[in-house]
C-alpha cells in the first residue's frame, strides 16, 4: 500500500507525542519515554512494528547533531583552560570506571573486547537526568551539583575516543591484528582532526560571515546543517564515526561569535532526531529475554551504581571536597547515561559485542536510570548513611558550634550566600559593628571565612531548619545575596510564614524576576546590572563636576523610582509586538506622529494613556523631558513612551490608530 510509510510515520509520531506528554507530566525524563515508544513499536512486542532499518538510518543523525552541539560547548581554548578538571576528574572517572567494570566483566567470562565495551558504557552518566533533577530540587548551584554537572558533561567529551575505538575492536580479525588496527584508526583520527579544524578555521568562519550578512534565518540553518554533515561525511569517508566529525566541526564553530545562534539553529533537528535514536534503542529491547537475564542485568546495574559512586567519591575527595559532599557527588553520577545506549548501538552494529551481552548491558543501564531520580532526590540522606557520623560532623560542626552564639543574638542580620556580594555586605556590617551571620553551601569558602574569624556557617538558606538555627525569629534583616531564584523563593516562603514583618532584601542579576520576588514577599529587590549602571552614571556626573548634593539626589530619585531612568532602554519595535514576553519587562519606545494620526491636536491628558509614562517629547529637533499633561500634540512630534509591552501596544494604537 502506498500510504503504509505515511501511516507508520503517523503511528510513530502519535505514540511519541502521547508518551512524552505523559512522562513530562510525571516529571520522568523524556529519553525514557522515547525508549518506551521503541519497545512498544519494536519487533519484540505484539502490535504494530516500525521497520528498524529506515528509522536507524535517520536516527543516527541524532547522535551526529548531539556531538556537534557538545563540540560547540567545548572549543579548543575552553578545553585547554579546563584541562586540569577534564584530566583530573572527568577523564579519571571514565578511565577508572572503564577499567574496573572491564576487569569485573572479564573475570565474569566476557571477552576482552566485550568487557571493554561494557566498561565504557557503564562509565557514562545521564547529563539530562542529573541537570533536570538538580534544577527541580534547587541544588543545581550547590558545590556537589556543579561538580556532578561538570563531570557528566566532560564524560560526553571523553566518550568521543570510544566512537573511534569501538568500531575498530569489532572489525579486528584477531587479537594480534588489534594494535595495528587501533594505530591506523588513531592515525586517521589525527588526520581528520587536522583536516576539519584547519579547513573549518579557514572556511567556516568566512562562510558564516557571508551567510550572516544576508540576515536570513533559513539560509543560516541550511549552512549549519551543511557544515555539520560535511564534517560528518569527511570522517565517515576515512572509516571513522560520523559523530566524531560533527564533534570536531562543533569545536571549530565554538570558537566563533556564531556559536549561540548555531546551537539555536541545530537544536530542533537534534532533539527530534535524538528522540528517534532513543526510539531505535528501545526497539533493541527484547522483553521476552528479560526473565532470562534480569538477574545479570540487576547485578550489572548494582555494579554500575556501586563502582561509580565509590570511584567518584574518592576522586572528588582527593581534590579537597568534604567527605559528605564527595559522597553526594558520587551518588549523583552513579546513574547510567544516554550516551551508553549510543555506544551499545555502535558496538552491536560493529559486532564488538554479542546480542545477548548487549541486551544485558542495555537493561542494566535502563535499571540504573529508573533508580536515578530516587538517588538524586535523596542524595543527602543516602550520603549521610554511607559516609557515617564523621562526615556529618565534618560539615555540621561549624554550624553547631555557631548555634549557641547565634542563639544569643537578637536584632542581627542574616546573609544568605557568602559569595562576592555576600562578603561585601558582611564586611560593611562588620565595619558598622552590626551583628550578622552568613550561610553558604561551599564548604571550602565557609572554612576559609571561619578561619578568618567571620561568622559564616555551612547551611542551605532554603531549608526552614537552617534559618531557624541562625535565629530568623529574632533577626532584624535578611539579605539573600545569591543568584538562585528557586532557592530564594523557598526562603521567602518560609520567612514570610514565620516573620511577616521581617525586612528581606533580595539580589537578582537583572529585573526579569523582580516582580516574582516582590510577590513572594521580598521587601526590596536590588537588580545587580541596574545598580552597576547607576554607580557608573553617578561617577560620570561627579567627574563632570556636577555638585555632590545633586548627584546624591539623582541616586535617591533613581532608587525611589525603581531605577526607571536606567530601565528606559530602547529595543526593536518588531520584537516588542512579535514576542512581548521575550522583550522583557518595562522598556522605552519612541512613536512619531503622522499628519493623519488621531492623536494630533489632542493633549496628553485627553489621551489618558494607561500604565505608560511619557518621558520625553521631541518637536522640531528639540527634546523636552517629562512634558506637561496639557501639552497638545502636533504632526511630526516624537512621543517617547515607557512602560510594559502590553501597555505600550495599547498606547501605540491610541497614538497612531
Amino acid at each position: 500500500m502506498t500510504d503504509q510509510p505515511l501511516a507508520q510515520l503517523l503511528l510513530l509520531l502519535g505514540s511519541a507525542v502521547a508518551v512524552i506528554v505523559a512522562f513530562q507530566r510525571l516529571r520522568i525524563p523524556s529519553s525514557l519515554g522515547y525508549l518506551l515508544v521503541g519497545v512498544l513499536l519494536g519487533p519484540h512486542t505484539p502490535g504494530p512494528v516500525i521497520p528498524q532499518d529506515e528509522l536507524r538510518a535517520l536516527a543516527e543523525f541524532g547522535i551526529v547533531f548531539l556531538l556537534f552541539t557538545i563540540g560547540l560547548n567545548f572549543s579548543l581554548p575552553q578545553i585547554h583552560a579546563l584541562r586540569h578538571l577534564v584530566l583530573g576528574l572527568g577523564t579519571g572517572q571514565v578511565a577508572l570506571t572503564t577499567l574496573a567494570v572491564g576487569v569485573a566483566g572479564w573475570l565474569a567470562g566476557l571477552s576482552p573486547t566485550a568487557a571493554f565495551v561494557v566498561g565504557a558504557v557503564f562509565a557514562q552518566s545521564s547529563t539530562t537526568i542529573i541537570t533536570k533533577q538538580l534544577s527541580e530540587q534547587g541544588e543545581d548551584q550547590t558545590r556537589h551539583g556543579r561538580l556532578a554537572t561538570a563531570m557528566s558533561v566532560f564524560q560526553d567529551v571523553t566518550a568521543v575516543p570510544f566512537l573511534v575505538v569501538i568500531p575498530v575492536l569489532g572489525a579486528a580479525a584477531g587479537i594480534e591484528a588489534l594494535p595495528s588496527a587501533l594505530a591506523w584508526a588513531l592515525g586517521k583520527a589525527v588526520v581528520a582532526f587536522g583536516l576539519v579544524v584547519l579547513a573549518g578555521r579557514w572556511l567556516l568562519r568566512p562562510l558564516f560571515h557571508v551567510v550572516a550578512e544576508r540576515r536570513s534565518a533559513e539560509l543560516f540553518t541550511l549552512t549549519v546543517l551543511f557544515a555539520s554533515l560535511a564534517a560528518a561525511w569527511s570522517t565517515n569517508a576515512l572509516g571513522l564515526s560520523m559523530a566524531f566529525g560533527a564533534f570536531l566541526a562543533g569545536m571549530v564553530l565554538g570558537e566563533t561569535e556564531f556559536r549561540h545562534q548555531v546551537e539555536a539553529a541545530i537544536r530542533p533537528f537534534r532533539d527530534v532526531l535524538l528522540g528517534l535514536f532513543f526510539v531505535g534503542i528501545g526497539m533493541l529491547f527484547d522483553l521476552a529475554a528479560i526473565p532470562h537475564i534480569w538477574h545479570w542485568a540487576s547485578a550489572g546495574a548494582v555494579t554500575l551504581l556501586v563502582i561509580k559512586t565509590v570511584l567518584v567519591a574518592r576522586l572528588v575527595r582527593w581534590t579537597g571536597v568534604d567527605l559528605l559532599g564527595s559522597w553526594r557527588t558520587g551518588l549523583l553520577l552513579a546513574v547510567g547515561g544516554e550516551f551508553g545506549f549510543a555506544l551499545i548501538a555502535i558496538a552491536l552494529d560493529s559486532s564488538a559485542i554479542a546480542p545477548q551481552v548487549g541486551q544485558i548491558a542495555l537493561t542494566a543501564v535502563l535499571f540504573s536510570m529508573i533508580v536515578a531520580p530516587f538517588l538524586i532526590r535523596y542524595n543527602h540522606a543516602l550520603a549521610v548513611r554511607v559516609a557515617g557520623a564523621r562526615a556529618v560532623r565534618e560539615v555540621d560542626a561549624p554550624m553547631r558550634a555557631g548555634a549557641e552564639t547565634v542563639g544569643r543574638l537578637s536584632g542581627h542580620a542574616i546573609v544568605c550566600g557568602y559569595g562576592r556580594i555576600g562578603q561585601s555586605v558582611g564586611h560593611l556590617l562588620e565595619a558598622e559593628k552590626l551583628p550578622y551571620v552568613a550561610l553558604d553551601l561551599d564548604p571550602a569558602r565557609v572554612k576559609e571565612a571561619r578561619t578568618a574569624g567571620e561568622p559564616v556557617y555551612y547551611g542551605d538558606a532554603a531549608e526552614p531548619a537552617t534559618l531557624e538555627a541562625v535565629g530568623v525569629a529574632a533577626a532584624r534583616l535578611v539579605v539573600i545575596s545569591h543568584d538562585d531564584l528557586s532557592a530564594a523563593l523557598k526562603a521567602l516562603q518560609f520567612i514570610r510564614a514565620l516573620r511577616p514583618d521581617l525586612p528581606v532584601m533580595v539580589r537578582t542579576r537583572d529585573e526579569r524576576h523582580a516582580e516574582t520576588l516582590r510577590a513572594a514577599g521580598a521587601t526590596e529587590v536590588v537588580p545587580e546590572t541596574l545598580e552597576a549602571g547607576l554607580m557608573i552614571a553617578l561617577h560620570a556626573l561627579l567627574l563632570l563636576d556636577v555638585p555632590t548634593a545633586r548627584v546624591v539626589q539623582r541616586m535617591q530619585e533613581s532608587r525611589k523610582g525603581r531605577y526607571r531612568l536606567l530601565r528606559e532602554l530602547y529595543g526593536e519595535e518588531d520584537a516588542l509586538f512579535q514576542d512581548a514576553e521575550a522583550a522583557g519587562s518595562d522598556r522605552m519606545l519612541p512613536v512619531r506622529l503622522s499628519s493623519d494620526s488621531p492623536a494630533v491636536g489632542r493633549t496628553l491628558e485627553e489621551l489618558a494613556l494607561e500604565d505608560v509614562a511619557v518621558t520625553a517629547l521631541v518637536r522640531a529637533g528639540k527634546r523636552e523631558l517629562a512634558p506637561a499633561p496639557a501639552t497638545r500634540l502636533a504632526s511630526g512630534d516624537a512621543v517617547v513612551l515607557f512602560g510594559p509591552p502590553e501597555a505600550l501596544q495599547r498606547a501605540v494604537r491610541a497614538l497612531l490608530g
